[in-house]
């Protein structure tokens, strides 16, 4: 049962009456509206004619409905799922709280009478209590409540049922079995792959125990799990990845590699398989690169306009290595692939050696490479050399050999782009040297370094102030330097920081999504000739004392000064870098125990 909220007249008209919009207004967005078939009030949002807030306002006033701001409330996945997820998406509405009696429910169109009617009948006997919630707020909600979880669970235990005559499964019977077990593989992973895409996974982890089955989900760097209780269906999922994915099914004590498309909510989805043999079966990671957000471009990489500036000078030079460093998941891809994207011209040859190749781009020669058959990096570069190229992309510096022709190749007229894993600029031009190469060619060649890591943004709807203690202040002011070193006084005399609070759009962590930290050295006569002496000392000197060097901690500090990221965030970046001194509580701790021991 429910008690109908009415307008004294329709919404256009009452717009009209109350002089927000004209008539020429509404005349307007009804031609769009019987064009696009969405609801008046959309209409009018999209056409810019009212802001989606003000339109609220007035449909809760008018309605003497509360406005209810998803963002400060603490929703329940069970509750909401009262109403089954195509119903909520196909009325724009959500159950927001619920007992035997009543039921709560955010509605962004409280004036659709047949909607109503239609949840009440599914919530039933509850009487309903409408409240006015922002479409844009419910989709956020949609896709953070309705995780495919319980959807996953039922499909395993299905599985488990259909076959239950022992822990390993026929590949005979799988493979061939459409009806069978191979179907509900099959939807158990497309809701897996579902799931991730719904909520930003760059990374999917099943992985089998000794009890069940581990399915977790990197989401901002960071790894949640879900645990299916279902023992023995990891075989099947890693048999049908591994069908999916070209691979040998039948080896099972080796690691194997591979990659496969599929369509999921839309998005493209390029997937790089992993195996690796555990002492429980077979663990797959899988990394999730979507192709259909177009082109990847420098912007997206979130660097600072006048570091782009001066990465954009270097690369539009005619020769010349450019570095691009940072351990595995810090973006490297995201900025090398936008470097190669913004020199990809008619006039420019470009050739790419990659293992693997992960965006393909038109115009440029991607090579694969092949190890197996003896297609390796220093192989392969050796021979684009001579296909005439004007730039190089080399996926790794891995070897010696490689190396060598790579800066071999950056002053005979080519430019070479590549990847170096390090912890930051200052010692990836000594890694080279490191690795074996010359250090005059190191010196004559390389051009610059560009280090960078990815940090969690605060999640912009429940980021407030925060008060740092005075351990982490004093850490902080280890990073700062010169102007950076007043800002930051400035900030902890102001208590200025920020850090997201939990909510649910960002699923109560405080943060929501990631923003690339950079750190661009330019090699100059000082650095150059430490680097043809083989002078470690000289060269980190060199490159501090250089004037627009900025370290990777400090771009990190610059996010928190302007409230884009937590302190916490920074401290965390800065001791991964061991740039760090030990802190004042650790250093009090460590004493009291020598002490301890002492005595």
């Amino acid at each position: 049962m429910v008690t109908r909220p009415r307008l004294r007249m329709r919404l256009g008209d009452l717009l009209v009456h109350e002089g927000i919009l004209s008539e020429k207004q509404i005349e307007q967005a009804l031609l769009e509206q019987r064009s696009s078939g969405r609801k008046l009030g959309q209409t009018l949002v999209d056409l810019g004619f009212i802001k989606e807030q003000q339109l609220l306002e007035f449909l809760a006033h008018q309605l003497n409905l509360q406005l209810i701001d998803l963002g400060e409330r603490r929703l329940d996945a069970n509750v909401a799922r009262l109403l089954p997820e195509v119903q909520a998406r196909r009325h724009r509405a959500l159950v927001l709280e619920a007992t035997d009696d009543v039921a709560l429910v955010g509605m962004s169109d409280p004036a659709d009478l047949a909607a109503m009617d239609a949840i009440s009948a599914m919530l039933a006997p509850r009487q309903l209590d409408i409240a006015v919630v922002p479409e844009s707020q419910l989709f956020e909600a949609f896709d953070n409540l309705y995780r495919r979880t319980q959807e996953i669970e039922q499909y395993a235990s299905q599985l488990r049922e259909e076959h239950s005559t022992g822990d390993e499964y026929d590949l005979g019977a799988l493979t061939l079995d459409e009806d069978g077990d191979e179907a509900t593989v099959a939807r158990l992973l497309q809701s897996v792959f579902e799931d991730a895409v719904q909520v930003r996974a760059s990374d999917i982890h099943i992985e089998p125990d000794e009890k069940g089955l581990r399915i977790r989900q990197r989401i901002d760097g960071l790894l949640q799990e879900n645990i299916i209780s279902e023992k023995g269906i990891a075989a099947a999922l890693v048999l049908r990845l591994k069908l999916m994915a070209g691979l040998d099914i039948s080896e099972k004590r080796l690691p194997q590699d591979g990659r496969f498309q599929m369509t999921v909510r839309k998005h493209n989805i390029d997937v790089r398989l992993s195996t690796l043999p555990v002492q429980h079966g077979e663990a797959c990671v899988m990394r999730l690169l979507d192709q259909s957000s177009g082109l990847l471009s420098m912007e997206k990489t979130g660097m600072p306009a006048a570091m782009m500036r001066r990465v954009r000078r270097q690369i539009s030079r005619p020769h010349g290595m450019i570095l691009i460093t940072g351990p595995t998941g810090s973006g490297k891809t995201t900025t090398l692939y936008g470097i190669l994207n913004e020199l990809n011209k008619p006039e420019k040859k470009i050739i790419t050696v990659e293992d693997p190749v992960e965006y393909r781009l038109p115009r440029i020669s991607q090579v694969q490479v092949n190890s197996k058959i003896g297609l390796h990096f220093a192989n392969v570069l050796r021979t684009t050399l001579r296909q005439d190229p004007d730039i190089l992309m080399v996926g790794e510096m891995r070897d010696k050999e490689t190396v060598e022709i790579g800066l071999r190749g950056s002053i005979t007229g080519h430019l070479v782009l590549s990847t170096l894993h390090t912890n930051d600029a200052v010692t990836s031009a000594m890694r080279l040297i490191d690795m074996g190469a010359p250090p005059y060619l190191v010196a004559s060649a390389l051009r610059a370094v560009l280090a960078q890591r990815l940090i969690r943004r605060n999640c912009e709807h429940c980021v407030q102030p925060l008060e740092s203690d005075a351990a982490d202040i004093a850490l902080l002011r280890t990073v700062a330097r010169g102007a950076q070193a007043e800002a930051l006084e400035k900030a902890i005399a102001e208590q200025s920081f920020k850090r997201g609070a939990g909510c649910q759009r960002c699923n109560y962590t405080g943060y929501h999504g990631r923003i690339g930290v950079f750190e661009l050295l330019e090699m100059d006569e000082a650095m150059i000739e430490a680097l043809r002496n083989n002078d470690t000392h000289a060269f980190a000197q060199a490159a501090r004392a250089s004037k627009d060097f900025v370290t990777l901690a400090e771009s990190a500090l610059d996010y928190a000064l302007s409230g884009v990221t937590s302190v916490e965030e920074v401290l965390s970046l800065a001791e991964g870098l061991e740039t760090l001194p030990e802190s004042p509580v650790e250093k009090v701790q460590d004493e009291a125990l020598e002490g301890a021991d002492n005595g």
